[in-house]
């Protein structure tokens, strides 16, 4: 996954890979704020914002590549609920599909950013050339492999960062449960869980 990356001179090449990668936003000059860490996204959401199909979101569910983190579904009827993390991992998957990086390659990589902080993943372009998939921490790393392959293509997740912000902030999300609240996987402002609440107790 890591490039390595030499000092190199500014030589015309390099100049025109700086600005194709200052173009595309891969540069790292992206300020983004940490999301709340208690508050989850139920299925149709996180597939509005990553823009995927359902079928997608559950085979990914199930194979493991990108799991809920914030609640699994466990039981019938049960919701599941994912991290803003989550949903930006899931629209870099669906990115690098659409390029033709093998289910397999993206796996590789998913893996490797499951290990990485969320701040740090505002910091890193992932770039690839539909084989094979390399991070870049520095814009040095960027623009040597923009200069050195034709068909590189590259994903700031800075920018894929906001552009899942911007989605969420008007698609709906709910708190995550804790341990002493009722985690039946119902909305806390559904009017019909309320009464089903109330009927089984009174």
């Amino acid at each position: 996954m890591a490039v390595s990356s030499g000092e190199g001179k500014a030589t015309p090449e390099r100049q025109v890979a700086s600005r194709r990668a200052g173009e595309q936003g891969l540069l790292f000059d992206t300020e983004v704020s940490a999301p709340p860490e208690n508050v989850g996204y139920r299925g149709p959401t996180a597939c509005a914002a990553a823009g995927i199909t359902y079928r997608q979101l559950d085979y990914w569910a199930r194979t493991g590549l990108v799991e809920p983190s914030v609640r699994a579904a466990h039981g019938s009827g049960s919701q599941r609920l994912y991290s803003f993390r989550d949903i930006l991992v899931l629209k870099v998957v669906k990115r690098l599909l659409d390029t033709g990086v093998s289910l397999q390659q993206i796996r590789t990589a998913v893996s490797h950013l499951r290990d990485r902080g969320v701040r740090d993943l505002a910091q890193i372009t992932l770039m690839s050339d539909g084989v094979s998939v390399y991070e870049c921490t520095s814009a040095d790393e960027v623009v040597d492999l923009l200069q050195g392959g034709q068909g590189v293509f590259g994903i700031a997740l800075g920018r894929v960062w906001q552009e899942v912000e911007g989605s969420l902030a008007e698609l709906p999300a709910e708190r995550a449960a804790t341990d002493d609240e009722d985690d039946s996987g119902e909305h806390p402002h559904d009017e019909l869980a309320h009464r089903r609440r109330a009927r089984k107790t009174g």
